[in-house]
């Protein structure tokens, strides 16, 4: 027995995929391809079977059917760079492995991360936590500058501490998340859709979502029919609740789509008459649109 192994995917391990200032994203190691999941999946078919499919079609149809542990049976590592207000939000996925670099026993680097300026921006009014329009330019400076300031400053007392005695681990405290953090990051490919899916959606945070897409490019090289399946059912599909069903089958039968929300109880508007942003309705008028600006 030999292990499987892709060719594109062997001259990519060890390369450094720059992402923001500082950071970066690094292949490691994989274990299985599309092969794997395949054979995973046909462990279950025994004598007397009379036919098989096809092995992308059979990859699609457990991707459609969210039969998920055959994607299991492919595993990555990679090796990213990341600043810590980033891997706050990354280490929330917790059905992965991650051995990160030690503050307690190393010295952290003198790199901070500062936004470009046009992703400083106003808080957002619809996403409570994401961020909305443009702000005037003189507060966007006075902000990275600010930023840069307090980061420089913040690793002169950190240096200082240091060279008084203070503890590694004690010391880190005066570090703002700005910095940067590393880690190994090991996750079957089952898990990384799961991750993708919340990530590189345009709701997450830019920061995260640049780290996301380069995750993306290296792990699609060892599984590029699972990934096809993966952007045409979860990025690209749409799930719809019961009640957007209903709505669905009103228009089917002629009525408006404000009129199908309506009918199908999916709320537009507030108590007092004003127009929703968010909600039910709102996100099923969303996905009618994104219907019809289908390529």
């Amino acid at each position: 027995m030999t292990r499987p192994t892709v060719a594109e995917a062997d001259r990519l391990v060890g390369v450094r995929r720059p992402v923001l200032s500082h950071g970066f994203v690094a292949l490691v190691d994989y274990m299985g391809d599309d092969a794997a999941i395949v054979q995973a999946a046909r462990v279950s078919y025994g004598k007397g079977t009379k036919s098989v499919r096809d092995d992308r079609g059979l990859i699609r149809y457990l991707m459609r059917h969210h039969h998920t542990t055959p994607f299991e049976m492919v595993e990555y590592k990679f090796l990213v760079r990341l600043p810590i207000y980033i891997a706050r939000q990354w280490i929330r996925h917790r059905t992965s492995s991650t051995n990160e670099y030690s503050g307690r026993y190393s010295i952290v680097p003198d790199e901070f991360e500062v936004p470009e300026a046009d992703e400083v921006r106003h808080q957002s009014g619809r996403n409570r936590q994401g961020r909305g329009d443009p702000l005037p330019p003189e507060v966007v400076e006075r902000f990275r500058r600010d930023l840069e300031s307090v980061a420089t400053q913040a690793y002169v007392a950190y240096s200082r501490a240091l060279d008084a005695g203070v503890a590694r681990e004690t010391a880190r405290l005066l570090l703002p998340v700005a910095y940067y953090t590393q880690w190994y990051w090991k996750i079957n490919l089952h898990n990384l859709f799961h991750f993708l899916s919340l990530r590189l959606d345009a709701h997450a945070q830019e920061e995260i979502r640049l780290y996301a897409a380069e995750v993306a490019k290296l792990a699609r090289v060892v599984c590029p029919v699972a990934f096809e399946a993966f952007e045409d059912f979860q990025v690209e599909g749409i799930a719809l609740g019961r009640r957007e069903r209903k709505a669905l089958r009103f228009l089917l039968d002629g009525k408006t789509p404000q009129e199908a929300c309506v009918a199908a109880d999916l709320p537009l508007t507030r108590e007092d008459g004003r127009p929703m942003t968010t909600g039910e309705g709102v996100e099923f008028l969303e996905k009618l649109e994104r219907i019809r600006t289908l390529d």
